[in-house]
Order: structure tokens, then sequence, then C-alpha cells
């Protein structure tokens, strides 16, 4: 299934990044925060990139929407990033929210660093849609990505992890996350 929406839940630096992406893809976009100055800076930061650009890049900016909730954005969304503070108690809300407002077969990427995909995918009822994202340094012209598989993250999610990195422009490795 190819995405044409996606839901980007938390608008700081990961959130802004993966949502201007996200529109210069042609994807419609759907940024959420559940503070609505944090939104504002976003939304400011993605015109300010698109606003020196080309016509068509500044028409993506016709392609976000914002959102006040998890269930709001997620509810007509086809793929979901989670690009909320790298905390414990949080990605457990957000998975908790993912099992309960996303579409069926919406796969998720949580941006971590830290913690444990496996361990968080293991708080829903769906860990084979589930993987991490690490953004990596780089001087590279394409953002460089690290797709962080679960223990038990699905072959066709995997597939789709691949097809958004390269819609969005991002060059991803798929790693597979240590075992204990």
């Amino acid at each position: 299934m190819q995405a044409r929406t996606v839901a980007v839940i938390g608008a700081g630096g990961a959130g802004r990044a993966i949502a201007l992406a996200a529109a210069r893809a042609g994807l419609r976009t759907i940024l959420e925060d559940v503070l609505p100055e944090t939104l504002e800076r976003a939304l400011a930061w993605i015109r300010a990139e698109l606003g020196s650009r080309s016509a068509d890049e500044q028409s993506a900016f016709a392609l976000i929407e914002t959102a006040h909730s998890f269930e709001e954005a997620a509810r007509e969304a086809d793929f979901l990033f989670d690009a909320t503070p790298d905390e414990w108690e949080l990605k457990i809300e957000m998975f908790t929210l993912f099992d309960k407002f996303a579409r069926p077969q919406a796969p998720m990427l949580s941006v971590i660093s830290t913690l444990s995909i496996s361990d968080l995918a293991s708080m829903t009822y769906r860990p084979e849609l589930c993987a991490g994202l690490r953004f990596l340094a780089g001087d590279s012209a394409r953002r460089r990505v690290e797709v962080v598989r679960s223990q038990r993250t699905a072959e066709t999610s995997i597939a789709e992890y691949r097809e958004m990195a390269g819609r969005l422009g991002w060059d991803a490795a798929i790693v597979e996350e240590p075992r204990d």
C-alpha cells in the first residue's frame, strides 16, 4: 500500500523536519502537537524553509494540516511518525494511542535514540507494524536514517519503511535491534 497521508506526532525539531520532507514529497501531512505554540513554531520554520524555494516547493506548504490530538491526526493517516521526545512514559502513551486510533494496517516509525523499539512495540497489539527511526549525522545531500526493526517487525512493514524513506529523500539502512 502506498501511503498518501502521513501523520507526524510531535512538532519539535524531528517532527517538523519529517513534516517538511513529507510535504515536499507531495504527501498530505497532518502535523500534531499538544502545545499550540510548538505547532506555530514548526509551521513558521517550515514556511521559512520553503519561502525562498520554487513555486512547487512553496505549494508543498498547502499539503500540511495541523491537529491537536493523536486521534485527530491518526484518523486519516496511512502512515504514522512518532516524533515525540525519547521518554519512556510518553512513548508508552503514543504506542497505546497507536493501537486505539491508527488505521488497522498503518505502520508507525517512532523516533528513538535510547529506548528499545522491541519493548515499545510489545505494548501494542500490532508490533509487526512498528519500528524505530534514527537520524544519522553526515554531510550527504540526502538525509541518512536507520530504521530499527524490532524482533517482531514484519517484512512487509520493512518494505513500506524503505519505500517511504525513498519518497522522503532519505537513504535508509535497516538495522536489527540488538537482542538482550
